[in-house]
């Protein structure tokens, strides 16, 4: 997680390269297929769009390909929603533990940064997503801004994808807790 000394950086960088004041990253989740799941747990890890198990990771990435927050894997739902609710993101927030990063705009103050996500998120201050159906110009310019920034952590995910086979092929490890490790060595050495 970004240190009291790391949040300005990230709020520098996204101003000047993206014009987004006080962003932290953006905010995805990506899916592969899980070759090796157990008979017994296919279930559990299925998503509609893939025609067996898949595995999945949540992560925010900021515009220089670090990934400050990585979950990996989990049983259920598989939808961007449920991993949201059961990854440790807002942990310390809630803990209020989380650095104070206050802002103020349009004269509300926010305690916290934000990220930028995709449509399937929950209304949260700390998550701004895309907007649906922008009914005028400064919108549709805000919507076309946002999808051109959110490209940050598919980058990220295509640099996972093309540096460790693990993400871009099939896995053909079964054990959860042996492929999040191969996952947690490789992936922060990116940048």
């Amino acid at each position: 997680m970004p240190t009291t000394a790391d949040v300005p950086l990230l709020y520098e960088a996204h101003q000047r390269i993206h014009g987004f004041p006080r962003m932290l990253g953006s905010l995805d989740c990506t899916h592969w297929d899980w070759a090796a799941c157990s008979t017994a747990w296919k279930g559990q890890h299925h998503r509609d769009e893939h025609d067996g198990p898949s595995l999945i990771l949540q992560a925010i990435a900021s515009q220089d390909l670090w990934i400050w927050h990585a979950y990996f894997g989990m049983a259920g739902a598989n939808n961007d929603i449920a991993v949201l609710q059961s990854s440790n993101l807002f942990d310390d927030v809630i803990d209020g533990v989380a650095p104070d990063t206050s802002f103020y705009a349009n004269g509300v103050e926010y305690k916290y940064g934000y990220s930028l996500t995709d449509g399937s998120y929950p209304e949260w201050a700390t998550l701004v997503e895309t907007l649906s159906c922008p009914d005028d110009e400064k919108e549709m310019y805000f919507k076309k801004k946002q999808e051109s920034v959110r490209k940050d952590i598919e980058r990220a995910f295509g640099v996972l994808k093309k540096r460790w086979s693990i993400i871009d092929q099939p896995s053909m490890i079964l054990e959860k807790s042996k492929m999040r490790n191969s996952f947690v060595r490789v992936s922060f050495c990116i940048t």
